[in-house]
C-alpha cells in the first residue's frame, strides 16, 4: 500500500516538474470564497487538478480546482485553488493529497484559509480567527494508514500544530495593518449538514471558538511532515444555539469576499517576511 503511495506522489511530482513548478517555496490553501488572493500572483503556470495524475477533483461549485504557481511578494508560491473534503467522498489520503505534493516539490512553509462559523459569541461574522489551536471532531485521522511512517514522523507531536513564530508574525502585522484578528480553537467536523443547536451547545462547552470542515486533517499532515503552518479562518456566520438562524451558502460566500482584503493583507506581508 505504501509503495503504491509513493509511486503516485512521485508521478504527480514528475508531472509537475514537466511543467515548470519548480522549487516553491510556500504552499498556499485557498478555502471557500477565498479566491482573489490569486489576482495578487504574478502567475506562470495554472493547472486544473484534473490534470494533475492522481489528483482528486474538487467537486464543490465554489472550489475552482486549480493549481497556480508563480511569484507574491518575491516568492515563488505554489497554490491550491480549491479543496477536497471528506464530506465529498474522499479518504483522508485524498483530502491531504496536495499538501503532501507541494511538500513533494519543496515548500518550506504551509499557509491556510478557511471559511468557519465562530461558536465564540463574541466573534462575528466578516471577523478573521487565526487559529491557535484545534480539535480533530472527524473520526480518523490522515496518518491513520499502513506505512505512514515511511512518509514522515508517524506519531507526529501536536503540541504547536500551529507555528508559534508564524502566528506571532501574522499577529505583529495585524497589528500594523488595523486589521482585528481574533484568535482561538477551530474544531473540524465531517459536513456536509452544518450543526445543530445540540452541537452548537456541545461545542461551546468544548471551548471551541469556530467550526468547519477542513483544515484539521491538511495540519496533521504538515506536522507529520514538519512543515511549518498557519491558518486563518473568515467567519462568516454566527453559531447562536439560542437565537440560530437559517444558513444561506451565498451569503457565506458573499461575507468571505468581503473580508478577503484583509486576509489577503495578512498573507502577502507575512510572506513578504519570510
Amino acid at each position: 500500500m505504501s509503495n503504491l503511495k509513493k509511486k503516485q506522489l512521485q508521478e504527480t511530482k514528475s508531472y509537475l516538474l514537466q511543467q515548470g513548478i519548480s522549487h516553491p517555496e510556500i504552499g498556499i490553501v485557498l478555502g471557500t470564497g477565498l479566491g482573489k488572493l490569486v489576482d495578487e500572483i504574478d502567475i506562470e503556470v495554472t493547472i486544473p487538478y484534473s490534470e494533475i495524475p492522481h489528483f482528486p477533483q474538487a467537486t464543490v461549485e465554489f472550489h475552482s480546482g486549480k493549481l497556480i504557481y508563480g511569484t507574491l511578494a518575491n516568492k515563488k508560491v505554489l497554490v491550491m485553488s480549491g479543496r477536497f473534503h471528506l464530506y465529498e467522498g474522499y479518504d483522508l489520503w485524498e483530502v491531504t493529497y496536495g499538501i503532501r505534493s507541494m511538500h513533494q516539490l519543496g515548500i518550506q512553509t504551509l499557509l491556510i484559509s478557511n471559511a468557519a462559523g465562530a461558536v465564540n459569541l463574541n466573534y462575528k461574522k466578516g471577523q478573521l480567527m487565526l487559529i491557535d489551536d484545534h480539535l480533530n471532531l472527524q473520526g480518523s485521522s490522515p496518518l491513520a494508514f499502513k506505512g505512514a511512517g515511511e512518509f514522515g514522523d508517524l506519531f507526529a507531536d501536536m503540541l504547536e500544530p500551529y507555528s508559534k513564530d508564524l502566528n506571532v508574525k501574522m499577529k505583529a502585522i495585524a497589528k500594523a495593518n488595523d486589521i482585528d484578528l481574533k484568535e482561538g480553537v477551530y474544531a473540524s467536523v465531517v459536513g456536509p449538514q452544518l450543526e445543530t443547536r445540540a452541537e452548537y451547545r456541545m461545542l461551546q462547552i468544548l471551548e471551541v471558538d469556530a467550526v468547519g470542515m477542513s483544515t484539521v486533517p491538511e495540519v496533521i499532515v504538515a506536522k507529520h511532515l514538519q512543515l511549518p503552518c498557519a491558518a486563518v479562518s473568515v467567519l462568516t456566520d454566527e453559531c447562536d444555539p439560542k437565537n440560530l438562524q437559517p444558513v444561506d451558502i451565498q451569503e457565506i460566500i458573499e461575507v468571505a469576499g468581503k473580508a478577503e482584503p484583509k486576509m489577503i493583507t495578512l498573507f502577502s506581508e507575512l510572506i513578504k517576511s519570510l
